[in-house]
């Protein structure tokens, strides 16, 4: 048997470190690097969703693996650009069909499944649910009525904030890559607000922080890690601003047992295995729940603060630990 671990070449060393956790329990690990199919990996898959996996990785019989953990997808990325566009879109979604499609086929315990994935994404679904079972969120508004943020921005007397709902980057005229924060509004961002008939935004109220934390949750396992983002003026509204200078300042972080609690019910809710969730604590010691991001990035945390993540998620993908799903690590539907 086989534990299948979704991701692109390109990858950290999460998927390694996953990797050699599931090893040392004696598990055969296959890493699918999505970036390699189909110019140099081959699939081959029956109406039965029998079939198998052959590249740099070796041979793997789809019938050997008993657990998937999707963490990233680069399907196609190394499908030749100069392909003529009219080919190239077809050969990227049939390449991206073709995968997800084995994937469904296996009937094994998936760390999580796409479906999943795709509904937890949705912020407003998270905040929604969030408040209902009594996490603390701030008053957001997402729009592109400029009138309706101006009325908000009003309301709000410590101030608003915006952000996207998506992670992205946009680039220079010299290729620079700019990323987008969370950023402060002030009085003449809110008089030129015409931009939004092209992109809605997400504005929130700004809630003052004397931590904010990442609180990653495998399974029923919750692991809390905190940052002084005060401590460097770029980082106070983000600390991603100033990642890599704080990067060894995380420190271990014991989350009120009400909030752990409200934590994996949310988690329940979304039918997530994994999440990765952000929260700002305030000087009184509220704790703001900004969002949970269900393939959030990991890497940094086990280094420091040592956070056992990589362990929490092979021990999930070997049915060591607690899972939500109808379908168990290691037992096909």
């Amino acid at each position: 048997m086989a534990i299948l671990i979704v991701t692109h070449s390109t990858d950290n060393e999460s998927p390694r470190a996953v990797a050699r956790a599931l090893e040392a329990r004696g598990e055969r690990v296959y890493r699918f690097d999505t970036d390699l199919f189909p110019t140099d990996i081959q699939l081959s898959l029956d109406e039965g969703g029998s079939g198998r996996l052959s590249g740099p990785a070796g041979v793997l019989e789809l019938s050997d693996v008993s657990a998937v953990w999707y963490r990233r997808n680069s399907i196609g990325t190394r499908i030749p650009p100069e392909v003529d566009p009219q080919l190239r879109q077809p050969s990227l979604e049939e390449s991206r069909r073709v995968v997800l499609g084995m994937i469904a086929a296996l009937g094994v315990f998936q760390l999580d499944r796409l479906e999943v994935l795709r509904r937890a994404e949705h912020k407003p679904l998270q905040l929604k649910l969030a408040r209902a079972l009594g996490l603390e969120v701030p008053r957001t508004l997402m729009t592109n009525d400029p009138e309706a943020v101006r009325a908000f921005a009003r309301s709000c007397p410590q101030g608003v904030v915006t952000k996207m709902m998506a992670s992205f980057a946009v680039y220079g005229e010299r290729g620079e890559e700019q990323v987008v924060f969370t950023t402060p509004l002030d009085e003449r961002h809110l008089e030129d607000l015409e931009g939004l008939d092209l992109c809605p935004m997400t504005f929130q109220e700004r809630v003052e922080k004397a931590l904010e934390l990442r609180v990653t949750v495998v399974g029923d396992r919750v692991m809390a890690a905190s940052i002084d983002s005060q401590a460097k003026p770029r980082a106070r509204e983000d600390w991603r601003r100033e990642g890599l200078a704080l990067v060894d300042s995380w420190r271990p972080y014991t989350l009120p047992e009400p909030v752990r609690v409200r934590v994996l019910a949310l988690m329940d809710a979304l039918g997530l295995n994994y999440g990765a969730f952000d929260f700002i604590v305030t000087p009184e010691g509220r704790h703001v729940f900004l969002e949970v991001n269900p393939v959030g990035e990991f890497m940094w945390l086990m280094r420091n603060p040592g956070l056992p993540i990589h362990e929490a998620l092979a021990d999930v993908l070997t049915g060591r630990g607690a899972a939500r799903s109808g379908i168990q690590a290691g037992k096909c539907a």
